[in-house]
């Protein structure tokens, strides 16, 4: 016999929901990343780099000009920085980001339980990470977008691989 089926405590955060959340999340995040990378700049001695830089110039041009040291650090920053702060967040008692928490959004386990640090680590790998992924990245986008619009319990396929559940406030 199996067991009884979960019943979400709250209703599931559709995709519109979380799409501003991700918004929200992303002008938090992005503050203080490019804080961070004019601190990385100067203490390379490249911020005269960021000023010759041209609309119009190719993109191998300008990573030449900054250097791959330069481009290495700000990946680092950026997907640890951004890592941390989803795991972190989700894991907390807070249940969210601060994105989802402005819209009264949390993230569960299947169970309804808080999750863990690790499973919010996978969750964000799932979604996050794997889409930046070149040549992979914008179809696995499009199609977790798309899970999290249309599936029962309004999981995107991050959701699915990390056996969680984005619920709203009811």
């Amino acid at each position: 016999m199996y067991p009884p089926a979960f019943v979400a405590p709250a209703p599931y955060a559709g995709f519109w929901l979380r799409f501003v959340a991700a918004i929200i999340d992303g002008v938090i995040l992005g503050i203080p990343i490019v804080v961070i990378v004019i601190l990385i700049a100067g203490a390379m001695g490249i911020s005269g780099a960021f000023q010759n830089i041209r609309p119009d110039e190719n993109p191998g041009a300008v990573f030449a000009m900054l250097g791959i040291g330069f481009v290495f650090a700000v990946l680092a920053v950026s997907v640890v920085g951004t890592w941390l702060y989803f795991a972190a967040m989700e894991s907390s008692s807070l249940q969210g980001t601060l994105g989802k928490k402005a819209l009264g959004l949390y993230v569960t386990d299947m169970q309804g339980n808080r999750v863990t640090f690790g499973r919010a680590t996978g969750r964000y790998l799932g979604g996050r990470f794997l889409g930046c992924v070149p040549g992979l990245g914008g179809l696995y986008f499009i199609v977790d977008c798309i899970c999290a619009g249309i599936t029962d319990k309004k999981q995107a396929l991050h959701d699915m691989m990390a056996g969680c559940l984005v619920l709203r406030k009811g």
